[in-house]
């Protein structure tokens, strides 16, 4: 690595805490339906927060997690946002460099961030994110010279189809919704932006997380067979494992058990 990309590869990373930053705004204030503009404030007393009592990975610590008005304490996922964000960011300019798709992927890990969180906390992926990042995701596959328009239409109706049907499956044996809407959309967005090939891996590695996690929880639930975990944030990590180093092993899942479609 040469300087100027160690320069901007630290650069993506404080920049990432400050998108980081905002998508805590994001994440608190969309659901309950509160502008996204306007200074951070104190959820308790709702005092603003100084600006330099708001920055980034920094502020957190040195108030010790607590509000500098009232005393009251802050989550610890607000830094947690922040350094995760700020990692994402760097870690792509790192693999991809300075290039169209790293500007398509810094879009898209924030905007998993964002659901992600958003989907733990309230069960919903937020349509001005799914069905703008499908959106996006196409627009951006017909800019870049890197990605092919059609590949991003297949992925669309590939991701959010295959999907559908799982859904609609799962509701015919069961009677019961085992994925979202939400869900659906999501995988859409991703198939967009990387494509058809990639589904199928972002499906497997979403459901062994899914599955390991939802079946430790069931065991502390008092109804063991009705435990409902978000499936957004596995969605979202097998998107990030794939584009982070395992996109060959989801071209040679592909290549394996779809070779007439490869």
């Amino acid at each position: 690595m040469s300087d100027l990309d160690l320069f901007y590869t630290v650069m993506l990373f404080f920049i990432g805490a400050c998108f980081g930053s905002f998508a805590n705004a994001i994440i608190y204030r969309l659901p309950l339906g509160l502008s996204i503009l306007g200074r951070s404030c104190c959820t308790q007393c709702k005092k603003i927060i100084p600006g330099w009592h708001n920055i980034p990975l920094v502020s957190y610590f040195i108030l010790k997690g607590k509000c500098s008005h009232c005393g009251a304490s802050f989550s610890i996922r607000y830094p947690l946002v922040e350094f995760l964000t700020a990692i994402l960011f760097s870690v792509i300019y790192f693999y991809y460099g300075y290039s169209w798709t790293t500007l398509e992927y810094l879009i898209l890990v924030w905007g998993l961030v964002v659901c992600s969180f958003i989907d733990l906390d309230h069960m919903i992926l937020p349509d001005v994110f799914t069905l703008s990042g499908i959106v996006i995701g196409l627009l951006g596959a017909f800019l870049n010279p890197e990605r092919e328009f059609m590949d991003a239409v297949w992925g669309v109706l590939f991701g959010g189809g295959i999907l559908w049907v799982v859904a609609y499956v799962y509701f015919i044996f069961t009677g019961r919704e085992g994925l979202g809407g939400g869900d659906i959309k999501l995988l859409g967005w991703l198939g967009a932006l990387l494509g058809w090939k990639s589904i199928p891996f972002i499906i497997l590695s979403s459901s062994v997380f899914g599955t390991i996690i939802g079946l430790y929880l069931s065991r502390n639930s008092e109804d063991k067979m009705k435990a409902v975990i978000p499936f957004g944030p596995f969605i979202a990590l097998g998107a990030v494992l794939y584009i982070l180093g395992l996109k060959s092993a989801g071209l040679w899942y592909v290549d394996l058990f779809f070779p007439p479609l490869n």
